[in-house]
């Protein structure tokens, strides 16, 4: 058997195919992107075998047809014309956020896709287009369980002293707390520390750097607590996200006539990266453009870094010390002059990086601290659509009912 792992944007589709051998989740066999899916947008696919075959091209579109709706036709076409290809277990849905409500994958039924709306307003980006990709594989694969996987699920272990907001009960009743995000890959990341690490099980800070970005702090290989907040919108600066903000500039902004949709449009999608620099929220070319004298795209580089090392002291201090570091997610796992600036930053930690080894970590978890370092430093490449695998494998094998 197969799980398809799906990751549904509101102008892409990312999946990956994970076989089950001896009952447990294997490495993708094959991976792929949809994306310009959103109105007006060019869509296109790309995908690859583990084996080496690889496509790149446009989407064919028909008229009058959604670009969603023809990349889930050309998923399908894909999956049927590939060679020995086991029959299907369930499709594995990434879904940000499951409140308080949710704190395990479940298998989606109608009450429960009813339920995981309330959080739409939560997770502004995400979550619409997470229950609407839903519904469309429910549609396209009615004969197949689909299963929620949550973001948030991770830090359901989190003591109330790192979630509660210092707010009236009146308030915090309504679910008005701190859940936390990006819980599928720190769950792969923490997995694979504890594989490979005897320092895994100890106080461990993980970095998820890329256009979403947060860290989480954990021990025991259970998060204690993370930068993300109510919604995605807390803790570090993101590609388009400001990260923390006083409180009193959305009030300031009110009294001068800003409505909801302008802030809105303004925390998710105008500041962080891109906002800063004026240039862009890839750290690639942001790099670029510094290297070629943009002060903007400086700045903003050195803003991010900033964050990164601001928020792993606080961090540390939860923890009461750090016996492991790792980076992760599209920043923390290819820019190495970041993850450098991050520890050269931490040395008062007892924190030393191989600078050459830093430069080339490879594609898979690899330690690239000195054999002197007392703080073990990682670089691990996240698998998030592997977690989400192994979670719709564990509940149909456990608890195959619809419920949450």
């Amino acid at each position: 058997m197969t799980i398809l792992a799906v990751n549904a944007g509101s102008s892409s589709l990312k999946f990956s195919l994970h076989p089950l051998a001896d009952g447990q989740v294997q490495p993708h066999v094959l991976s792929g992107n949809f994306q310009g899916l959103e109105p007006g947008g060019s869509p296109q696919m790309g995908w690859q075998q583990q084996s080496g075959g690889k496509h790149q091209g446009a989407l064919d579109v028909p008229e009058g047809a959604s670009s969603f709706a023809a990349a889930l036709d050309a998923l399908r076409t894909l999956l049927r014309e590939l060679p020995d290809v086991p029959p299907f277990a369930a499709v594995a849905h990434r879904v940000v956020h499951g409140g308080g409500e949710f704190t395990a994958s479940v298998r989606v039924d109608d009450d429960v896709l009813a339920r995981l709306a309330r959080y739409e307003s939560l997770a502004p980006l995400h979550q619409p287009h997470n229950l609407e990709g839903i519904r469309r594989f429910r549609a396209a694969f009615p004969e197949l369980p689909q299963i929620a996987c949550f973001d948030t699920a991770f830090h359901a272990t989190m003591p109330e002293v790192n979630y509660a907001f210092a707010l009236p009960p009146e308030v915090t009743a309504q679910g008005v707390r701190r859940y936390g995000f990006h819980g599928l890959s720190y769950q792969y990341i923490m997995g694979e520390l504890l594989a490979r690490s005897a320092r895994g099980a100890g106080r461990v800070l993980m970095a998820h750097l890329g256009n979403g970005a947060s860290l989480c702090a954990a021990q025991a290989g259970q998060s204690v607590a993370t930068t993300m907040g109510f919604s995605a919108l807390d803790g570090l600066m993101m590609g388009t996200r400001a990260g923390a903000l006083d409180p009193g500039v959305l009030l300031y902004l009110l009294e001068q006539g800003w409505t909801h949709d302008r802030l809105e449009a303004l925390l998710y999608k105008q500041s962080g990266l891109l906002g800063v620099s004026g240039v862009s929220a890839d750290m690639r070319r942001l790099r670029a453009a510094a290297a070629l004298g943009s002060q903007d795209a400086d700045r903003a580089i050195r803003l991010f870094t900033q964050r990164v090392v601001r928020q792993s002291g606080a961090l540390a201090a939860c923890l009461q010390g750090l016996d492991v570091l790792a980076f992760s997610g599209g920043i923390g796992e290819n820019d190495a002059q970041l993850r450098q600036d991050v520890c050269e930053q931490l040395h008062w930690l007892g924190l030393h990086i191989d600078l050459e080894r830093n430069r080339d970590p490879g594609r898979q978890a690899c330690a690239i601290h000195t054999p002197d370092s007392r703080i073990e430093v990682w670089v691990v490449p996240t698998d998030e659509g592997r977690v989400a695998a192994r979670e719709a494998a564990a509940l149909l094998r456990d608890a195959p009912a619809a419920g949450g």
